[in-house]
């Protein structure tokens, strides 16, 4: 049985720098001088690059981890249409099954110490007619790490993800607020507000606060994360 660790990075909507946490993570992750890995179990958007299919967001992980999984097991399911994955699914006739991701996490963890999985979209985006990404994280029985992407609207969007994640009996080992819109009014006090309530309800800490980065960094994002004290709770969850 493996001792390595793992965590589902899940986020309060798409577009909100899911992937820029991950990325991050791992490479605080491999800071600590461990083997860091990446999971993109489901990724919608996909291209042909010398006729092997790539999407963005797993070649960032790919780009930001130290150790590489094969693209079968870092990515399942590889879907062309950007779209929600139950329609990208269905225009290819692929049926996403939850079974196939969780043998897939189950090898990466012989390969890493660390394996970071990156959800798609929401906490409750669709994947099947049955099943939605809240599923999937029950079935992986990860602990999550929550993004919230800090605009307007952000705190009723990351008390709504906290609630569902909780209600599928799903520790928050932590959250982190991420300046997505440099405009935003009243940041520090819609962070304030998030701070004590994801700690208070969820026991959720805030591990750091990303500020709005042009072009987009892992490492820089690393630097503004606790990762440390992430390992720490991860590790103490294990025992």
């Amino acid at each position: 049985m493996s001792n390595a660790l793992s965590l589902f990075v899940t986020g309060t909507d798409t577009e909100i720098g899911k992937t820029l946490v991950s990325a991050a993570l791992l490479r605080g992750f491999a800071r600590e001088g461990l083997r860091a890995t990446a999971m993109k179990p489901i990724a919608a958007g996909a291209s042909l690059v010398d006729g092997v299919l790539h999407n963005e967001d797993a070649d960032q992980l790919d780009a930001a981890a130290n150790v590489l999984l094969p693209p079968e097991i870092r990515t399942p399911f590889m879907l062309r249409e950007p779209a929600a994955p139950h329609i990208a699914a269905a225009l290819e006739n692929v049926m996403l099954d939850m079974t196939r991701i969780v043998d897939a996490h189950n090898a990466a963890l012989q390969m890493a110490d660390v394996v970071v999985v990156e959800g798609v979209g929401g906490f409750r985006v669709p994947l099947t007619d049955a099943h939605d990404t809240a599923d999937l994280a029950f079935a992986l029985n990860l602990p999550v790490v929550l993004v919230v992407g800090m605009r307007l609207g952000c705190i009723s969007h990351a008390l709504l993800t906290a609630e569902a994640i909780a209600a599928r009996g799903l520790p928050i080992v932590g959250w982190v607020a991420n300046r997505v819109d440099p405009s935003m009014l009243f940041p520090d006090e819609n962070i304030a507000a998030l701070r004590d309530r994801l700690d208070r309800l969820y026991g959720a800490p805030l591990l750091g606060i990303v500020p709005h980065l042009s072009p987009a960094s892992a490492d820089i994002a690393a630097t503004h994360l606790d990762t440390n004290r992430l390992l720490q709770t991860l590790r103490a969850a294990q025992r």
